[in-house]
């Protein structure tokens, strides 16, 4: 059999020697929590499971829908007698939600959130020779945590999903040596022509190097190094000769490709390889710039669930073709819904040059339906969230985060626990990563004046009355959300806007009166009432002078929720040139 999903997980940071541990594992649902007293951790699991895939999935061979409230997993591993003398690291790229690993009996590490990646460190010595590899995924789905779209119910309703429990994506081994590279941070700057670059170190001993070698199709396009005996993260620049300096664009999406080094005099320590794309993001009155360049964002809510891996796709491929069949649509970017995607996702919009918004999965946790104190996101989510921004901070193709979806807290005197996390995730994002604009919430409660864009969702499917709600936006009175007729946000203060979801169009030919089939508004009639509602409700925002961007909801159906412009299983449901035509003429920003 295939390995399943054997491609590196990590694209942005790769050395050439890995152990992928996708394929068979054993596995065993404990659904009394109680394993560990029941001697899980010593014994052989009743059953087997294909990592990297969720046992809710059909691909893990398991399809299991119930709730789980603890999963385990065990194999035997033997590590490569070649990488002798080398610390290896065992690497996760995804366990939802809350993991124990571990090996020959020891405990090796514990990990909280279920969308980041985590590692532990094997002991030494264990070259050549056969581990057990054991871990524990706890998931209970009823209390607050970071979940995204996952039902709390038995069944998916609304917008809730079938779960994932456990590991659901890529297990791998790594040999390191005593002092190694960890992942760089690669900042662009345009305005002066260069890349900086920060690299942290995992160990320390003094007279190393670091070297940044910079290349493209040309060959070396220049050569930085810096010693690792004054900063904790060494700090190089990467200085672009104006001949040889290609911008990221979606129209031109260029990367440079960047080997890094870690040297003793001649000798190497270490190394991996990178690549990284020079373009700015940048805010000019109403509009949000790419290289100075004004584009309006006609992104589209991507979910990112498969109807056979859910929230893990089947191949590598289909994260590529879900890119693909955005842009046949008339689409240039997504944003990333309540769903930290998988790397390689962003790997392939960098190349592609597609435009995404990053995004926490906090749905249903504070944001969705009542909320009391005890189920407000708190400091994990600000962990987990630091966690996301780190993995994916080089990414050339994601140009803005929003931490938060959805919030409804009513707006009164009394600051709530849900105030302070939106602010602190909000302020994290913006220590981190000061280059890109930051939304504190998307839609409904907007609690954070700094914040750098204002948005709202609004799925009145009259395009006619949905052109009203903006017919102010330039005296500073959009359409704002509100709970119930209660205001939830502080005051618009001129910031770029854009309507982070619209259109959610009800359209499903297969549709059975009294099935749970359910869209936006009252479902189309037929096809062409379904164009003339889309086609209407895009002109009202590409034509509006102080818009920046839309996103439409959605790429594909999920489930229950046929509103999406493919079907669940990728097929189309409309004549994409006829999208695709109302979609790229250009906007009244661009002109």
């Amino acid at each position: 059999m295939a390995l399943p999903r054997p491609e590196y997980p990590r694209p942005q940071f790769e050395r050439s020697r890995w152990l992928c541990l996708n394929g068979e594992w054993q596995f065993e649902i404990d659904a009394g929590d109680s394993g560990l007293e029941r001697g899980l951790l010593q014994r052989e699991l009743q059953d087997r499971i294909m990592v990297p895939f969720c046992p809710e999935s059909e691909l893990s061979g398991i399809g299991n829908t119930d709730f789980m409230p603890a999963v385990w997993y065990r194999r035997r591993v033997t590590i490569p007698a070649e990488w002798s003398g080398q610390r290896v690291q065992l690497h996760f790229q995804a366990v939802d939600y809350d993991a124990t690993v571990w090996v020959n009996g020891q405990e090796l590490g514990r990990h909280r959130g279920g969308f980041t990646p985590f590692s532990v460190e094997l002991p030494g010595g264990l070259a050549g020779s056969e581990v057990t590899i054991v871990v524990r995924a706890r998931d209970d789905a009823r209390p607050a945590q970071a979940r995204g779209k996952q039902s709390q119910r038995y069944d998916n309703y609304s917008c809730f999903y079938t779960r994932t429990t456990g590991i659901w994506q890529t297990v791998w081994l790594e040999p390191v040596p005593e002092v190694a590279l960890r992942r760089p941070r690669i900042t662009p700057d345009v305005a002066n022509g260069m890349f900086h670059l920060v690299q942290p170190l995992d160990g320390r001993r003094a007279g190393l190097v670091v070297q940044a070698t910079l290349r493209d199709s040309e060959g070396t396009v220049c050569v930085a190094r810096c010693s690792t005996d004054h900063d904790l993260s060494p700090q190089l620049d990467l200085p672009i000769p104006a001949e040889r300096r290609q911008l990221w664009s979606p129209q031109n999406p260029h990367l440079y490709d960047l080997d890094i080094q870690l040297l003793d005099g001649e000798t190497l320590i270490d190394q991996a390889s990178s690549y990284a794309g020079l373009r700015s993001v940048a805010i000019n009155g109403k509009a949000i710039t790419i290289n100075g360049e004004t584009i309006f964002q006609r992104l589209v809510l991507d979910q990112g669930y498969y109807p056979d891996g859910i929230m893990t796709a089947p191949s590598d491929e289909a994260l590529r073709h879900d890119i693909e069949l955005s842009i046949a649509a008339g689409f240039n970017g997504a944003r990333l819904h309540q769903k930290v995607f998988e790397e390689r996702f962003l790997y392939h919009a960098d190349r592609i040059g597609y435009l995404v918004w990053g995004e926490f999965p906090d749905w249903g946790s504070g944001g969705y339906g009542p909320v009391t104190d005890h189920q407000q996101p708190g400091v994990s989510y600000v962990a987990q969230w630091l966690e996301a921004i780190e993995r994916d901070y080089s990414h050339p193709s994601i140009i803005g985060w929003c931490a938060l979806n959805e919030t409804w807290q009513v707006l009164t005197d009394k600051i709530t626990a849900l105030d302070d996390a939106t602010r602190a995730m909000f302020l994290a994002i913006k220590l981190f990563d000061p280059t890109r604009p930051v939304l504190d919430a998307s839609g409904y409660s907007h609690r954070v004046p700094e914040s750098d864009v204002y948005d709202s969702h609004d799925y009145e499917q009259d395009p006619a009355l949905f052109t009203d709600h903006y017919a102010q936006l330039e005296d500073g009175k959009p359409y704002i959300n509100d709970h119930d007729g209660k205001p939830i946000s502080i005051a618009y203060r001129g910031q770029p806007f854009f309507v982070s979801e619209f259109g959610g169009i009800w359209w499903s030919a297969e549709r059975e009166p009294g099935d749970t089939s359910w869209g936006y508004g009252v479902a189309v009639r037929s096809l062409e009432e379904f164009y003339q509602r889309f086609e209407g409700l895009c002109k009202a925002l590409l034509d509006h002078p102080a818009m920046f961007g839309y996103c439409y909801t959605q790429l594909t159906d999920v489930y229950q929720e046929q509103n999406g412009i493919y079907a669940f299983d990728r097929s189309s449901k409309f004549d994409l040139e006829r999208l695709r035509a109302v979609q790229t003429r250009q906007a009244a920003i661009e002109k």
